[in-house]
């Protein structure tokens, strides 16, 4: 190829050319035909660098992992032919060279959902039917680790370990200041659960949104605006003066966090490539998701005994504008790809979970035989049913079906289901029994979680040194037998029983368990993935989690309702039977999140068949 004058332009001259040539394309085309096709061709520039071809060809769109190329000119059948020669050359797009290989001709019905319609039609118009697919190689990776190494991976890791706790800690933290929140703001009993609810169900509704808008507009991007959402809402519900006010303050909670979470994961994978350095922020992240429920409890019931409420929304806001400031200078900024958001698919799931998580919520308070409660459930299981028909013929659906293509990956997103299920129904029900029974005061009942979070980051650090050597079916299958063996252990409580005695240790070996299995889930559920879907696998994952918990709570605590009930039929009513009542219903449902938990260990043992998968 001949070196020729380059002429660089700014994106946003770009974008005004091209606008503009939508319009006089198609008044030159009849007259001048092919060769001029783009009036856009002064973007064309090609040359040679450190010995290797490079060009930005007229038309070049980015496509997946790579980019598709009209085959229209001279210039392209000539640098086509080097490129196939050499096997590999450099493409310069968004102000960045890419390495491209595996050259590939496709035909118009695979290459045009990454053009615009106005040049699909020019495509039409003038016979274009061949294009040029190449994949993007080892150009994008080596600038992307050069700019990782000048940066600070402790630091990098700090902010994402950060941003995650920050979003698990506000499920569990606002528990035990809810006696406290009612008599300020004057909630009535119905309308307390809202504070809970709300950042629950906009969170679990909108997870699988967040995570696809971070693929498509820049995971660093979307990661500073939820946090950014989710400050403004921590700010405004500790101002908050009116019950109201506090349920909508934690709704945008929700919808930050289902920003936050799932891009803290894709960022997590961009940042530590594949080895025992991603291991290791696995394990981090992974101690932190798992222990953040009990880690919660702990804070919520310090900040209300010496402080007040208040401060437990408060707390977010220093940490969250610390984290929109920092992020941007420590985290890789990945380009969004190209495509449109899938507006009815994102319609309907995002209803469709938001009822299904509303009411599994209402079915610990209401019961299963509420009628709302089962109008709610069958109106979300069927717009779920509707998304994944929709999924199905989507030409670019908000969670590609091929997701769950990876026999691994779908048995992670299984067990994770289970075990959010089993830990979110134990933490809900042990809370409960170390107030209402053992009367432990909140603060207590909060240090009483305090081993849990030591067992997960235990059992995190073992599973991190482990996965390079066993691959992750071990952990997935030793940490939920440990969690089911746990949650047995826990069911033999009594009503006169001693913390240390009855409850320590089968939380430390629940916790060992956890912190294994959401290694490993985390592990798998994000290795092998392309970038342009590693924020819907991430989001995929915490779904299930998310999903897990509203379930194992509405199950869990309905059982154990049931059960009290059944107790107190026809007896005096003393404290004495009261807790022996509620003892017998807790320990019922800590029975039922046993066998969820072992369900769990099926599914890893069935669907998880390679002791190393193969990514």
């Amino acid at each position: 190829m001949r070196n020729t004058r380059s002429i660089h332009l700014g994106p946003r001259a770009r974008r005004v050319i091209r606008f503009a040539a939508g319009f006089v394309n198609p008044l030159v085309l009849p007259l001048a035909g092919r060769r001029w096709m783009p009036i856009v061709g002064i973007l064309h520039h090609r040359g040679r660098r450190t010995g290797r071809m490079y060009a930005s060809p007229l038309g070049m769109r980015p496509a997946g992992d790579g980019f598709v190329i009209p085959l229209t000119f001279s210039e392209h059948s000539a640098w086509y032919q080097n490129v196939v020669a050499a096997g590999r050359g450099v493409v310069t797009y968004g102000g960045r060279n890419h390495e491209v290989g595996s050259p590939e001709v496709v035909d118009f019905a695979v290459a045009a959902p990454a053009f615009p319609r106005y040049e699909r039609l020019q495509f039409r118009a003038i016979g274009i039917t061949q294009f040029l697919r190449l994949t993007a190689a080892s150009d994008k990776e080596e600038s992307m680790s050069i700019e990782k190494s000048r940066r600070s991976p402790g630091l990098a890791l700090g902010v994402i370990a950060v941003a995650q706790l920050m979003v698990v800690l506000d499920v569990a933290i606002v528990n035990v200041a809810l006696p406290s929140i009612q008599h300020a703001l004057k909630f009535n009993a119905t309308d307390l659960e809202w504070v809970v609810n709300g950042y629950a169900i906009a969170f679990g509704g909108l997870l699988l949104l967040g995570g696809r808008t971070g693929d498509l507009f820049g995971r660093l991007r979307m990661f500073v605006i939820g946090a950014l959402v989710f400050t403004a809402g921590s700010l405004a519900g500790g101002l908050a003066l009116t019950s109201a006010a506090l349920i909508a303050a934690r709704a945008a909670q929700g919808v930050g966090a289902a920003i936050v979470a799932p891009t803290a994961l894709s960022l997590l994978a961009e940042t530590f490539a594949e080895g025992p350095a991603r291991n290791r922020a696995l394990g981090v992240y992974s101690a932190i998701s798992a222990g953040g429920g009990a880690l919660g409890l702990l804070l919520g019931g310090v900040i209300t005994n010496y402080f007040s409420w208040r401060w437990i929304l408060f707390v977010n806001v220093p940490v969250g504008l610390v984290l929109a400031f920092v992020a941007p200078r420590v985290l890789v900024a990945s380009r969004g790809t190209r495509g449109r958001l899938d507006l009815p698919g994102a319609a309907a799931v995002t209803a469709g979970a938001t009822l299904l998580v509303y009411g599994l919520s209402r079915a610990s308070v209401h019961g299963w035989s509420d009628s709302t409660t089962l109008v709610t459930l069958g109106a979300g299981l069927a717009l779920l049913a509707l998304f994944v028909a929709v999924e199905a013929i989507s030409r670019q659906p908000l969670m590609p079906l091929t997701v769950f293509s990876n026999r691994n990956r779908t048995g992670a997103y299984a067990l994770s289901l289970a075990t959010g299920a089993a830990l979110s129904g134990m933490l809900f029900l042990l809370t409960l029994y170390l107030q209402n029974v053992l009367g432990l005061t909140p603060l207590q009942a909060g240090f009483a979680f305090l081993p849990t979070a030591l067992g997960v980051i235990a059992g995190a650090g073992l599973t991190s040194r482990l996965i390079a050597r066993t691959g992750p079916r071990v952990p997935m299958t030793a940490g939920s037998l440990m969690v089911a063996i746990g949650l047995f252990w826990l069911s033999s409580i009594t009503v006169h029983a001693e913390y240390a005695a009855s409850v320590l240790g089968p939380l430390v070996v629940l916790a060992v368990g956890l912190g294994q299995v959401f290694v490993s889930t985390s592990f798998v559920a994000i290795s092998g993935v392309s970038p342009s879907e590693s924020g819907l696998a991430s989001a995929v994952l915490n779904v299930g989690r998310q999903l897990g918990g509203s379930i194992g709570i509405a199950v869990m605590g309905t059982i154990a309702t049931s059960v009290s009930k059944d107790q107190l039929a026809g007896v005096r009513l003393t404290q004495e039977a009261v807790n022996h009542a509620l003892t017998a219903g807790f320990s019922t449902g800590f029975q039922l999140g046993g066998l969820i938990a072992l369900a769990g260990f099926v599914a890893a043992i069935v669907a998880v068949r390679r002791p190393r998968p193969a990514f």
